[in-house]
């Protein structure tokens, strides 16, 4: 039939040239040039989505023996009139034409992007890590219409954008300079990046044609005992909805309030307790409440003497491991000692207690010895401040240095 037609020859050569082959090449030779090029310029790859679309155009004639043969004839305004049963028109999506070359292709599905993980901050108490907590916690996502599943149209279908030609990209061109341009691509404002575009009188009554409405969801975070702080409860498939994506993740990291008293490192706890002199020397005996209600009778040795900054540890009062909450960690105390304040212990006190303590180091001395030192007085000091002090004394004085060396600045002579 096509041998009788009369008919000017157009362009049969672009479609080669765009994938980068003869007019010869074998099918195998076509489908790797394709290959080739649409990993190169596809989209998600950063590529130029309407080289993208060229190519798979190319490919889709050149890979059919009856439209290739009319290509070859006739050209590419053969195609757009109808001949071979179609018109330009009935290009496939290039989207699909890739799928079908590629592992899990041949479904004619386009590739789902994945949607954003909805990340957020939980506080939690210290208490909460140590006995295990459940908080329900409400908020607000995106979902499937399901008046329209998703499609944003009352009949299901929805026409191609003609802003981006179905791509969802466009490609803007600007000059930069004196003979620069710069090409950049963006998301199609028309269609908002879906490369579909719905008509008024289509539009889903339910979301009004935007594919998606407003949830309510209220999640059970459940916080296991021995969880750290910065650990992540993930909801997998919790987020936000779209069509042709697959929904993210909703994610609770985990943020540690700081307890009055205790503190945390890994599976241990801290706590800090202050004793007198009296407790340190002759024993001593308090209550601490756990982080789970419970009282602990914490009392020394017989005959002990605690130091100031010592530790002593409690086993298995720590922290619960995450996963085996049975297995528990140490609580380590810290003791800080109570000086009585300057002159509360009279002299008769004071011999009392020199005749039970360890005799003084200085009562070792002999008379003689005595009379050749030179006698001193200590006074009370802030040494933090003094450090502070002599710092910058140190600072000036090192100025004053540099002052001296450079020497008085040379001044022209008076006449």
């Amino acid at each position: 039939m096509f041998g009788r037609m009369t008919r000017k020859s157009s362009n049969n050569t672009k479609y080669y040239e765009v994938l980068g082959v003869s007019k010869t090449a074998s099918q195998d030779e076509l489908k790797k040039a394709y290959r080739k090029a649409a990993i190169k310029n596809h989209p998600d790859k950063g590529g130029d989505p309407e080289k993208f679309k060229e190519l798979s155009q190319a490919y889709e004639v050149l890979s059919d023996p009856e439209k290739r043969e009319i290509y070859d004839q006739y050209g590419e305004d053969a195609l757009k009139d109808g001949m071979g049963g179609g018109s330009s028109s009935d290009f496939h999506s290039p989207f699909d034409i890739f799928e079908q070359l590629f592992p899990g292709g041949g479904s004619r599905v386009r590739r789902q992007k994945r949607g954003e993980d909805v990340v957020r901050t939980m506080m939690v108490s210290l208490e909460d890590l140590y006995n295990g907590t459940t908080k329900k916690l409400s908020l607000s996502r995106s979902v499937l219409c399901s008046k329209c599943k998703g499609k944003g149209s009352k009949s299901g279908a929805s026409g191609t954008c003609h802003g981006c030609r179905g791509v969802g990209m466009r490609t803007i061109t600007r000059q930069i300079g004196f003979g620069m341009i710069q090409q950049m691509n963006t998301v199609c404002p028309e269609c908002k990046g879906t490369g579909e575009i719905i008509s008024e009188k289509d539009k889903c009554p339910g979301c009004k044609g935007s594919k998606v409405v407003q949830e309510k969801k209220v999640l059970e975070v459940h916080v296991e005992k021995g969880m750290q702080h910065g650990q992540k409860i993930v909801f997998q498939g919790q987020a936000d909805e779209a069509p042709d994506t697959v929904t993210g993740d909703i994610v609770f990291v985990l943020q540690l309030k700081d307890h009055p008293k205790f503190k945390r490192k890994y599976d241990d706890l801290y706590v800090e307790h202050t004793i007198s002199l009296t407790e340190a020397l002759c024993g001593f005996q308090f209550v601490l409440t756990h982080l789970d209600g419970r009282q602990l009778l914490i009392k020394s040795n017989p005959g002990e003497v605690i130091k100031p900054g010592q530790h002593k540890a409690i086993n298995d009062e720590g922290m619960p491991q995450h996963g085996r909450p049975f297995m528990k960690g140490h609580l380590f105390v810290e003791f800080n000692v109570e000086f009585p304040e300057p002159g509360a212990l009279s002299p008769a006190q004071c011999r009392s207690l020199e005749k039970i303590l360890p005799p003084k180091l200085g009562s070792q001395l002999s008379d003689m010895e005595l009379d050749q030192c030179e006698e001193t007085t200590l006074h009370d000091v802030n040494i933090e401040e003094e450090m502070r002090r002599r710092q910058h004394q140190k600072r000036q004085e090192a100025y004053d240095e540099d002052e001296e060396e450079s020497g008085p600045r040379v001044q022209c002579a008076q006449q």
